[in-house]
């Protein structure tokens, strides 16, 4: 099966939508699929709903699309950065379905292992359990979590090889692999595409199974906040 394309356009050929639901990896700026959603603003589909830990920032990241509204909803944990994505949500344009991280990653990863639903001590008490099912174990009272399955998951790593087999740097590694779990279809982008058997299999962090396709993108790496001490006076 043939999984590298030659561009994101052509990965994502055929699998957009209105109304769809998107799973993205990333953490801030960090390991984020940057062509990918460069070509998803280029094709004009629009009431996404997106769930990613955050929006990435104003004009980079997931904040293009919120910049061309082409997103209808977020599911994320993190708010902050996006001064438009405050904006949108503020003036009622924007639904948020706001997420505790950890919950929003297990909801991924459930997802993808086929597990519709799971109970969590996280939230209880405050307005995330507002209109969840409550259940009590063990004399802990739990608010219940669906999971998620999207159309569609985009995620960005280092390496893979041409069947798809792919390794995450560091903490790039974030919500990427929960993300491309709980896609009905991945489209992934690496930094480097190797042939097969190249890789350890030990090092392996996302199975080729899990990948649908696949491209090598030109990634432009912005520093979310770049902090700096002064120069020492000799």
């Amino acid at each position: 099966m043939k999984k590298v394309y030659g561009s994101a356009q052509e990965a994502l050929d055929g699998l957009l939508f209105d109304g769809m639901t998107i799973a993205a990896g990333g953490f801030g700026l960090c390991g984020i699929p940057e062509n990918l959603i460069a070509a998803i603003r280029d094709s004009g589909v629009k009431d996404l709903t997106i769930a990613s830990n955050n929006a990435g920032v104003d004009d980079f990241g997931l904040g293009l699309l919120l910049q061309t509204r082409q997103v209808r909803k977020m599911i994320s944990s993190y708010v902050g950065e996006n001064a438009e994505f405050m904006r949108q949500y503020l003036s009622g344009e924007l639904e948020l379905e706001f997420t505790p991280q950890g919950t929003l990653a297990e909801r991924m990863r459930a997802g993808g292992a086929g597990i519709p639903g799971f109970y969590t001590a996280t939230g209880v008490g405050t307005v995330i359990a507002e209109g969840k099912e409550h259940k009590e174990f063990d004399g802990k009272t739990y608010i219940l979590e669906r999971a998620i399955v999207a159309d569609l998951a985009i995620v960005k790593g280092w390496k893979a090889d041409e069947t798809g087999n792919m390794i995450f740097r560091k903490t790039a590694r974030n919500f990427n692999v929960p993300a491309a779990k709980c896609g009905r279809i991945c489209v992934a982008e690496v930094e480097e595409i190797v042939p097969v058997g190249s890789l350890d299999p030990d090092h392996i962090h996302l199975p080729g199974i899990y990948v649908h396709r696949l491209i090598k993108g030109d990634h432009e790496k912005r520093i979310e906040q770049r902090t700096v001490r002064k120069r020492e006076e000799a």
